[in-house]
């Protein structure tokens, strides 16, 4: 039997088919072997697709089980995203709502020392009212901003400032807590050091770093502020003689929620966010903070680097606290009942001939109707808030435009940079620093601003 065939475009055959086909009498048995070799090539061939569909139907199901985990991935993160965006929501509205009840309890006890002849303990009992608003204070605005730290949303107001001057001034914000101890501060300071800095933001990271120096030094305690310009840099060095830090603490020392040693931290407390605030807000301004000790008993040693500044240009004023005594016209607009009437009476007490009422259509009203020289508006009206208030104001033709603060229980930037394109002079979070407002109430910057607006055109 002849087999014609051609090769051509065909795969190789085996050498048991050439064989037989170049033999025109190939015997059955040789067409046999040869058959029975194509079938098992077949079968292996057949194999070979299972397997490679198999493996086909492997890759399909991990394509699809890497989409599904892509979109749960993406769902999880959108719900972290959420989750986080609710909680700094919740913390911010916390602290409002917290600031509330604190602002009256803060000005209550400021008129406490001004009432006549008040008796030593009286005085004492000023003293622990103090102490614990401005620790409470503290701890809302350091669990804030660490939760806006975290999200990337906190930002600076920056400025040419005096270093050393607001050095003194954070000194002196703890000083009640460390004559409380009987704590001794040694200030080693050159006559200035310019730095481009938050006034405010810096001011909370050396009080955040004297109050840890004074938590974790027992009573007689010595604490040191040194600062110095070393190639462009400002380095201030905050020390202690206190409990000091073994190496597993000072590693984690600027971690969120760690806390130094509990045996002396107890009687204080905290949450433990204050250096990690310190810490980020030092990388914001480009510096460095880092912590030092020789070991448990043996004190530490925090040294903060700021870039000084290359120009200093026109230096932010720090507020004057010794402004002259003065009367001033002033509208109140404020709707908590209490902290109107104590800052009424504070008010009143220092002089000034106050307008109180409790919400922003009457306030509005009362400034269109009388002319006064400060506003003080509560931002949380009802009827009409503070915003409205000052816009509709600025707007009405003819009105008198005092010089307008505005207070709130909301202290983020944001909240600060909305009251002053609003129209407010100052904005000024609660509890307010009744010192720090009746001064700004009384000082030359409020004065020119009443001159100028008395201008005629």
């Amino acid at each position: 039997m002849a087999i014609e065939h051609s090769t051509e475009g065909s795969p190789a055959l085996t050498p048991v088919m050439d064989a037989a086909l170049q033999d025109d009498c190939a015997d059955p048995a040789t067409l046999r072997a040869m058959l029975a070799q194509l079938a098992g090539e077949v079968a292996g061939l057949r194999a070979a697709a299972v397997v490679q569909s198999a493996q086909g139907d492997q890759l399909r199901e991990a394509n699809g089980n890497l989409v599904l985990a892509t979109l749960e991935a993406r769902t999880l993160r959108d719900a972290a995203e959420g989750a986080r965006r609710r909680q700094n929501e919740f913390l911010a509205m916390l602290a409002h709502e917290l600031r509330n009840p604190l602002a009256p309890i803060s000005l209550a006890n400021a008129m406490l020392v001004r009432l006549p002849e008040p008796s030593i303990d009286l005085l004492n009992l000023h003293a622990i009212i103090h102490r614990q608003v401005v620790h409470l204070t503290r701890l809302l605005d350091d669990l804030l901003d660490a939760a806006r730290i975290s999200s990337g949303k906190i930002s600076l107001l920056r400025s040419p400032m005096p270093l050393v001057e607001l050095l003194r001034r954070s000194v002196q914000t703890v000083q009640v807590r460390l004559l409380e101890r009987d704590q001794q501060v040694q200030l080693d300071l050159p006559e200035e050091l310019i730095v481009d800095g938050d006034a405010v933001r810096l001011a909370q990271v050396f009080a955040n770093l004297l109050v840890n120096a004074s938590k974790y030094t027992g009573d007689h305690g010595l604490i040191r502020v040194a600062a110095r310009a070393h190639e462009g840099l400002a380095l201030v060095t905050v020390s202690d003689n206190g409990a000091g830090m073994d190496a597993d603490v000072l590693a984690s020392v600027f971690d969120l929620f760690t806390q130094g040693p509990r045996a002396l931290a107890r009687a204080e407390g905290g949450l433990g966010v204050g250096l990690n605030v310190v810490r980020n807000i030092v990388e914001l301004h480009g510096g460095k903070v880092t912590g030092s000790s020789d070991g448990l008993g043996l004190g530490s040693v925090f040294t903060v680097t700021l870039p000084l500044a290359a120009d200093a240009g026109v230096l932010a004023l720090l507020p004057d606290t010794d402004a002259p005594a003065v009367s001033r016209r002033i509208l109140l607009v404020e709707d908590n009942l209490d902290a109107n009437e104590t800052l009424t009476r504070l008010l009143r007490g220092e002089g000034h001939q106050v307008t109180s009422v409790y919400d922003g259509v009457t306030g509005l009203a009362q400034a269109r109707a009388r002319a006064y020289d400060v506003l003080i508006c509560d931002i949380g009206l009802p009827g009409l808030d503070g915003y409205q208030l000052i816009t509709q104001l600025r707007k009405t033709s003819g009105a008198h435009i005092p010089f307008a603060i505005a207070i709130s229980g909301y202290g983020q930037v944001e909240d600060r940079t909305r009251a002053i394109a609003a129209g407010f002079g100052q904005y000024l979070v609660k509890p307010l620093d009744a010192d720090g407002l009746l001064a700004l109430v009384a000082s030359s910057a409020v004065s020119r601003f009443i001159a100028a607006a008395a201008r005629p055109g």
